[in-house]
């Protein structure tokens, strides 16, 4: 049987979305929008959630190899053209029918602006147009119905990744 949509997020039917700023979302081009990329991860991963080193951990705690991978796509999200959220996603295994899509953040005075989700289509349909035929990712449970919403299955239980639980979560591409 279908399930319904989470009543915390609106039914996917054509509802008129309240006005607000323009939203884009968009692979960085150049330095400068990989180091807003960069600055969005570590006010949201680091300041304000405490992981990679908590708050007092200097720039780059929330950074890995993944950001040096030329096959790695980081992506921005704008509201009325600022950025105020962030993706990234890659391919798993040298395989580009495998990708995974991580570091999903929105600087919390922009939340209401509903730029998640258009963050989180973006890296599907980036990764779909590259090959991938299967996208999977490792979600904090508060946000495992949002991804649910999205179309995302669960797989498998819950594992710790930066010292919280994440729900593994997977979507055909």
């Amino acid at each position: 049987m279908a399930r319904a949509p989470s009543s915390r997020w609106p039914a996917r039917a054509a509802e008129p979305r309240p006005r607000g700023p323009a939203l884009e979302c968009r692979a960085v081009r150049g330095p400068a929008e990989l180091a807003a990329h960069f600055r969005v991860r570590h006010q949201v991963f680091v300041a304000e959630q405490g992981l990679f080193g908590g708050p007092g951990a200097g720039p780059g705690a929330d950074r890995d190899g993944r950001d040096d991978d030329p096959a790695t796509v980081h992506v921005i999200g704008l509201a009325g053209g600022v950025i105020c959220g962030t993706v990234r996603l890659y391919p798993l295994d040298g395989s580009a029918s495998r990708w995974q899509g991580d570091r999903l953040a929105v600087l919390a005075g922009h939340r209401r602006h509903g730029l998640g989700a258009p963050l989180v289509r973006f890296a599907v349909r980036e990764a779909g147009a590259r090959g991938g035929r299967v996208m999977e990712a490792y979600i904090q449970p508060p946000n495992v119905a949002f991804f649910e919403w999205l179309g995302w299955q669960r797989a498998g239980g819950t594992v710790r990744y930066a010292g919280i639980p994440h729900q593994r979560m997977v979507i055909g591409l």
